[in-house]
């Protein structure tokens, strides 16, 4: 007698760093409205009482950019940009990387094409 067993599989780790890249690099700078949020109200007989998923939330994102279309509910999305390491920030504690010595064989994160920003190197010996 033979027995087949169906299984869900789990896609690759690659696939999903993948994946998860794609939309990191898609993501969208979006706004809050300045509208006073109301949260859904919670009670203890929740099962009731459940907010439908779409209307979960009573706000609506706005891109940060008129011409950008809305984002849609897979889409990664961002309120600010990140702050940069290139320039010093000391109200973030970001020291800079003006001064800093870096590899110029390197492709990584200690090579002088990333460290120095575009800013050009000088090699000393």
């Amino acid at each position: 007698c033979t027995v087949k067993t169906c299984r869900m599989r789990l896609p690759s780790f690659r696939f999903v760093g993948d994946a998860l890249k794609d939309r990191f690099d898609g993501a969208s700078r979006v706004m809050m409205p300045n509208t006073e949020v109301e949260a859904p109200v919670q009670r203890n007989d929740a099962a009731n009482h459940r907010v439908p998923r779409r209307d979960r939330y009573r706000f609506q994102l706005r891109p940060h950019n008129p011409d950008h279309k809305t984002p849609g509910v897979k889409d990664l999305v961002y309120l600010e940009s990140s702050p940069g390491f290139c320039e010093k920030n000391p109200r973030l504690g970001i020291p800079g990387t003006h001064g800093c010595a870096c590899n110029d064989t390197s492709i990584g994160v200690d090579g002088c094409d990333l460290m120095c920003c575009g800013r050009g190197y000088r090699t000393e010996t």
